[in-house]
Parts: structure tokens; C-alpha cells; sequence
């Protein structure tokens, strides 16, 4: 603490104000009484406290240090040497892909047409053309317009030439038969038998509804069906029709009997003879086409409205011209008989596919059975 110091005693460094009592002249009321003596404070009686001693500073063991005068002086520091900080490193953004900007499409801007030029006949063309102008020529690489005459020679020579036109012609002309042919093909190979494997079972179906009804006509008419040909081993049943023709009997599916003219034939009920038919080998229901797989021995049996005709193999003719018709007599020539006798003969076309020549097969009867005892051992095996 500090003495008390007397009350006229000015201090100007712990007093702000001068002495006078009164403050700043700024802020002095105008209304105060005249300054008055303020009333002296009596000295404090009694024992002075004694001042406080400061402690002595402790001696300094070693001498401190401080920067030396000179250059050196800035090479001297109170702290520990220090690392260089290294400086951070920026990122590469290389190693990332880059990600390429699509350029912006260019819209070609609508152009507008441009009036039409030249005389008034071309502009009376062109009012004429629904309200469109006509072409103008295109101009030239330097910039320069054709004229009438050199438009009309660049159009031309745009135009394709006759050997181009021909052979493009040509060109459509082999794919309309290539497609022509192949409808042609499918049709022969694949509809003709459908649709004769339908009329061929219509047929069959009417010869057995006749024989219910106990139907039994004294003589066939043309394209009438008779009997049903059974050949066990090519797994054929096929109608029988009275006649050869194409049209009503073989591209029906059905197989038909020689009974016209000179080549008529026997009946499968007659006391001798020979029973001569023909059928298709490829299309139309194509009911001999493996007739040249049949061998000696192997059984053909003829069902009619009274008994089951059965015939067995015996020889065939692999090949021979269409007039010969001898193959067709009641004693077959080519065949081995040498006698009367009941005789079958199946004739077709050959090659496939063809009908250069007519393929052969001989048989002959060996059983006679009624319809009354059933059907015959052939057909039961």
C-alpha cells in the first residue's frame, strides 16, 4: 500500500485531473457554488507499516549467453537446428482416365430455296411443280454455276447405263425363278403327297362304306375304287381304281389297274390271267417308290368286296422302255411263266424322279381266301 499523501499534494502521475476539484472543462455544471475549501484529512496516528523488501536476485551460476555482434550474429539461435520442411506435393490428376467431351452434333441449318432462274418458260415449270421451284444447277468446285447445256450433260452422264440397267434386270429376273423353282420343288416333293394321302384315304374310306352296303356293280367305271393293295413289308395300303389316268387315278395317291383298250388286264377274281397295275414312285402319295426293295418270297395281297388275294414274288425287270408293253400279257414276257396261270405285275417309273423307263415286279397267286374266314396269314403276321 502506499502512504497517504497530503491533500494539496499533487501527483500528476497517479492524478489525471489538475488540482482544483474540478474535472475536464468540458463537462463543468454552470449552476455549482463557488469552490469551497474541501476539509483537511488529519494525519493517521499510530506506527508506519515498514516497505516491503525485495528479494535479491540469485546470483547467475554461468555466464548468459547472447548474440555476438557481426554477420555471425544471425547465424546463432537459442533453439535446436530444424529440419527443412518439405514442401507438399501437388496430386496428379493424370493418373485418372480422362473422360472425353462429346462434341456437339452440327444440326445442318434448313436452307432456303432458292427462287427459280432463267427464262419464263423455267419459271412457269417451276410455279407448275406444286408450288416447288425447279432445280437449279449445281455449281462448279470453284464456285461457278453450270449452264442449261451442262446440267443436262451432268445429269445424263448421273444416269445409270444400259449394261448396268441389264444386268440389274437380270440380276431380278434369276432370283424371281430361283424363288419360282423353289415354290415349284416343295410343292412337288411335299404338297402333291399331302393332299394325295388325303383323297387316297377319302377313297379307301368310300370302297369300304360300298362294301357295307353290300353295293356290287357288274363292272367298274373309270377312276372307281375296287380293292385295296396291301404290301406288308413296305408297310403300303393303298386303294385300287379301275383305269391308268393321272389325273383321276395315279395323282390321287391311288394305284390304278390297266383296263383300257389293248392293255386290258385281268381281274384279281378271273381263273387266269395277269392283274397289272401302275402307280407313282416319287410324288403324289408315291405308293411303288420302294418296290425295288421287294425280293422273292415276299407277299402282295389284293382285299376285294368277296376274299384276300395273295401274292408272292417271284422276279423282277430293273429296267425297260414305256412301249413295251409286253411285260403287260396274260403270260408275261421277261417274267419265267411259260403257262397260264394267275399272275400279278407292278409297273412304275424309273430312275426316281424321272420317267425314262419302267421298273418291273412279278408275282403269283397262292391263296384264294374268302372274306368269311378272315384276313389271311400275311396280314396277320
Amino acid at each position: 500500500m502506499t502512504a497517504v499523501r497530503p491533500e494539496h499534494e499533487y501527483d500528476p502521475l497517479t492524478d489525471p485531473l489538475p488540482p482544483g476539484g474540478h474535472g475536464s472543462p468540458w463537462f463543468r455544471a454552470d449552476n455549482l457554488p463557488p469552490d469551497a475549501s474541501a476539509p483537511v484529512q488529519e494525519p493517521v496516528s499510530g506506527p508506519v507499516a515498514e516497505p516491503l523488501a525485495a528479494p535479491a536476485p540469485e546470483p547467475l551460476t554461468e555466464p548468459q549467453q547472447g548474440y555476438e555482434p557481426g554477420p555471425a550474429a544471425y547465424q546463432q539461435d537459442w533453439y535446436p537446428a530444424q529440419e527443412p520442411i518439405a514442401e507438399p506435393v501437388a496430386p496428379d490428376f493424370r493418373a485418372e482416365p480422362e473422360i472425353p467431351v462429346p462434341e456437339p452434333i452440327a444440326v445442318p441449318s434448313a436452307t432456303a430455296v432458292p427462287p427459280a432462274t432463267g427464262g419464263r418458260a423455267e419459271r412457269r415449270r417451276a410455279a407448275k411443280g406444286k408450288g416447288r421451284a425447279a432445280p437449279t444447277p449445281a455449281p462448279e468446285p470453284d464456285g461457278r454455276r453450270l449452264t442449261r447445256a451442262e446440267a443436262r450433260r451432268a445429269a445424263k452422264a448421273r444416269k445409270d447405263s444400259a449394261a448396268v440397267i441389264a444386268s440389274r434386270v437380270l440380276g431380278e429376273a434369276f432370283i424371281t425363278l430361283g424363288v419360282v423353282m423353289l415354290l415349284f420343288v416343295t410343292y412337288q416333293l411335299w404338297w402333291t403327297n399331302v393332299r394325295a394321302h388325303q383323297e387316297a384315304g377319302s377313297a379307301a374310306k368310300k370302297i369300304a362304306q360300298d362294301w357295307a352296303d353290300g353295293r356290287k356293280p357288274g363292272t367298274f367305271a373309270p377312276g372307281q375304287g375296287f380293292a385295296i393293295m396291301h404290301i406288308p413289308k413296305l408297310d403300303i395300303v393303298a386303294p385300287i381304281a379301275q383305269g391308268t389316268s393321272k389325273a383321276k387315278v395315279l395323282d390321287k395317291g391311288m394305284i390304278g389297274h390297266y383296263d383300257e383298250g389293248s392293255l386290258k388286264t385281268a381281274m384279281p377274281a378271273d381263273a387266269t390271267g395277269n392283274f397289272a397295275v401302275a402307280a407313282h414312285r416319287n410324288t403324289h402319295g408315291e405308293p411303288f417308290r420302294y418296290i425295288n426293295r421287294l425280293k422273292a418270297g415276299d407277299k402282295v395281297v389284293v382285299e376285294t368286296q368277296d376274299a384276300y388275294y395273295t401274292y408272292e414274288i417271284t422276279s423282277e425287270l430293273p429296267q425297260t422302255s414305256p412301249a413295251n408293253v409286253s411285260v403287260l400279257k396274260p403270260i408275261p414276257v421277261g417274267s419265267g411263266f411259260t403257262k397260264p396261270g394267275r399272275y400279278l405285275t407292278l409297273t412304275t417309273c424309273t430312275p426316281e424322279f424321272t420317267s425314262t423307263y419302267r421298273l418291273i415286279v412279278w408275282g403269283k397267286m397262292v391263296d384264294d381266301r374268302p372274306r368269311s374266314k378272315g384276313k389271311p396269314d400275311a396280314l396277320v403276321e
